[in-house]
């Protein structure tokens, strides 16, 4: 097997050598038509040779761009504009040298027009290919089955085309027309495929928009240059091949322009919604913000500044300010583009015209406060939302926000806010919480209620399915712990398995827990890859994991339809798989890193993706290092060895039996009860 550089550089070789030859055939054919003299070369030689040179550019850009490591899309269509300008600048010098040359001679010498016509086919061949390849990865981006299967098909109808144009003045001239239209009916079947379109956001939209454009643009000009150069040739003989007339050619050239109007139609159509997912995506990043607070922020002011910061940016108010009352009596301010002399002015005038509301304290939760600004002189602010934010059930604070123009609040931005105002509320009552159960005896109590919200996250039940069983245990070593396990079924093929372990104990670990359930029961859905699904969940949880926290996790997808397992490793322990067909069992040691702990683009570079079919009897034990780094009394650690013994002594068992035959083992060994680390398993056994 040759490499990927090597087939680069023969297929350029190749490609070198076939063009020159089909110059040299082309220009023969050509010159013995003017001079009536033989040139011994069959008309269908050139046609062959631009076969030939046709397949050798497919194979250059087949393994320099869909070989190629992952890329984003708005880099693929920066190779198909860069292409398409190194090309047409080429194009554009052999056209600026004819005008150069005026009326003379050579100007209107058929070698040399057909010279320049070749130059300019194989210009726009390797334009044509560059740009087939990338429309391949764009148009494959999440494929099914029966996509890939018409992408095939059409791919070898394409390549057939090259053959059947080699039988040019015979018998199957009459399929022509209809080979074309075949291949352009497929073409507009795969190009409604533009599920990349919704991954790009609004800044990238726009690139891609000039990009295409600028791909049209190539088209349309190589198509009028070879039309021009075609006409000139054929009017001075008859031995012109114009392979404008070529089945493969006319069928690409209508497929890449019917994409690209597709895409960028699309991405014109998608435009108006891309600043509303990206608001969307920044209320929650706000909102999450706000949850973890508690967690990295060392004082209540700096709560109010957060909430003040995510509700100006998510409604794009032009003012703001939080008040909160100290004792019951000094009022703080903190402030956004607003001064505390126009705060006062404003809650006067509402005193002085009776205007009950939040920012009084009334008993009326009056929101929308607008109407009553433009009576006021010397503000020039015209909208006015307030929210009252509340610690253990009393109002301790408001948030009033400001626009400039009359009703420029709306229901959505008020819930949305109102979802703020009550987080921040919920985060000082827990950081007052913290600070007393660490400065009192009421500690554990308080560690007791975090319990019951934690346990709360772990499944009571798990997903079962008719392939397979799930059996799972969980202890915590402290009053909260930070080992997580789940099922999810994605659809009626295939299930979601995830477990994982937040490093260190207690409150931070737990928390970290939640946000982990958050990211798998959102990005599960996604029915993403498990290297995928990894590598978004690590560019989620890096935003809100502080420095010192990582989470090891293996995530696994079972498809029922195809009895296979993908999973995937971020720096958890190796899972036990024991194939019952050959009684043999085995550690999976795929690489991977734990998910926070490289926080860039490089970390996919970690996570290895692996798939393996089951049958009926196989097992996976899933666990955390706590079960085999338990030690007992002379501590001597329970290990990888002792969990696989006393797996396979339980191996016939059902899944639920195999779980506690492994915890009592385990315990056994210990000789206690009592537990340095957490002890999560789960079992899957196939049906």
């Amino acid at each position: 097997m040759f490499s990927r550089k090597a087939i680069i550089r023969l297929s350029t070789l190749f490609a070198i050598l076939s063009w020159a030859s089909l110059v040299f055939t082309d220009l023969s054919i050509v010159y013995s038509s003017t001079s009536s003299v033989d040139s011994s070369v069959g008309e269908e030689v050139p046609a062959i040779l631009l076969s030939l040179f046709t397949i050798s550019i497919f194979l250059y850009y087949k393994y320099k761009i869909e070989k190629a490591e992952s890329i984003n899309f708005v880099d693929l269509l920066w190779k198909v504009f860069v292409t398409g300008l190194l090309t047409t600048i080429v194009s554009l010098c052999f056209r600026l040298l004819l005008n150069l040359l005026g009326n003379t001679k050579l100007s209107e010498n058929l070698i040399f027009l057909d010279f320049l016509y070749l130059i300019n086919l194989g210009l726009v061949c390797a334009f044509l290919i560059s740009t087939f390849v990338v429309w391949k990865r764009l148009i494959l981006y999440q494929k099914s089955k029966f996509l890939l299967t018409v992408w095939k098909v059409f791919e070898y109808a394409l390549l057939i085309s090259l053959v059947y144009s080699m039988f040019k003045g015979t018998a199957f001239d009459w399929f022509h027309d209809y080979y074309i239209a075949i291949l352009v009916i497929m073409g507009v079947f795969l190009s409604a495929n533009t599920k990349w379109v919704a991954f790009l956001n609004f800044k990238q939209k726009w690139k891609g928009i000039l990009l295409i454009a600028l791909a049209m643009f190539y088209l349309g000009y190589f198509s009028f240059t070879l039309t021009g150069f075609a006409v000139d040739i054929s009017v001075g003989t008859n031995a012109f091949q114009d392979f404008r007339e070529s089945v493969f050619f006319i069928s690409l050239m209508i497929f890449i322009f019917v994409y690209a109007l597709f895409s960028l139609l699309v991405i014109l159509f998608n435009l108006p919604t891309s600043s509303v997912f990206e608001q969307k995506l920044e209320e929650v990043v706000n909102f999450q913000r706000l949850s973890q607070s508690i967690q990295t922020e060392q004082s209540e002011d700096r709560v109010y500044d957060i909430l003040l910061e995510s509700s100006l940016s998510t409604v794009l108010a032009d003012a703001a300010w939080v008040e909160v009352i100290e004792n019951g009596e000094k009022a703080v301010f903190h402030t956004h583009n607003i001064e505390e002399d126009e705060i006062l002015r404003i809650k006067q005038h509402f005193k002085d015209n009776s205007i009950k509301g939040i920012l009084d304290r009334g008993s009326d939760r009056t929101k929308n406060l607008g109407k009553y600004l433009s009576t006021l002189k010397g503000i020039h602010y015209r909208s006015m939302m307030t929210f009252p934010i509340h610690v253990k059930g009393k109002q301790e604070a408001t948030l009033a926000l400001l626009k400039d123009v009359s009703d420029g609040f709306n229901k959505e931005n008020a819930k949305i806010i109102d979802s703020f105002a009550n987080q921040a509320g919920i985060s000082i009552e827990n950081f007052r919480l913290l600070t007393e159960a660490l400065q009192n005896e009421r500690y554990k109590e308080e560690l007791k209620i975090a319990k019951r919200v934690q346990s709360s996250l772990l499944p009571k039940n798990l997903d079962q399915n008719e392939e397979f069983t799930l059996a799972a245990f969980s202890e915590a070593a402290d009053e909260v712990g930070g080992d997580y396990y789940d099922a999810l079924t994605i659809d009626e093929n295939k299930t979601a398995i995830i477990i994982s372990d937040v490093s260190g104990k207690g409150t931070s670990a737990a928390f970290h827990m939640s946000q982990m359930k958050g990211v798998f029961h959102s990005l599960a859905q996604l029915d993403l890859d498990p290297k995928t699904f990894l590598v978004k969940a690590n560019v989620a949880l890096s935003k809100c994991l502080d420095k010192t926290s990582f989470i090891t996790t293996s995530y696994f997808v079972i498809n029922t339809s195809k009895k296979t397992v993908d999973f995937a490793r971020a720096g958890h322990c190796p899972t036990l798989y024991y194939n019952a067909s050959s009684k043999s069992w085995q550690f999976f040691q795929n690489k991977g890193l734990g998910l926070g702990i490289l926080r860039n683009s490089g970390f996919e570079n970690y996570i290895q993706l692996n798939t393996f079919s089951y049958n009926p009897g196989d097992i996976i034990i899933l666990y955390t290092d706590g079960i085999t780094e338990a030690k007992n009394a002379k501590g001597v650690e329970y290990g990888y060895e002792q969990l696989q013994v006393a797996v396979e002594k339980a191996a016939k068992k059902s899944a639920e039996e195999i779980q506690k035959e492994l915890i009592n083992n385990l315990y056994d060994f210990t000789g206690s009860s009592i537990i340095d680390d957490d002890y999560t398993t789960l079992v899957i056994k196939f049906k």
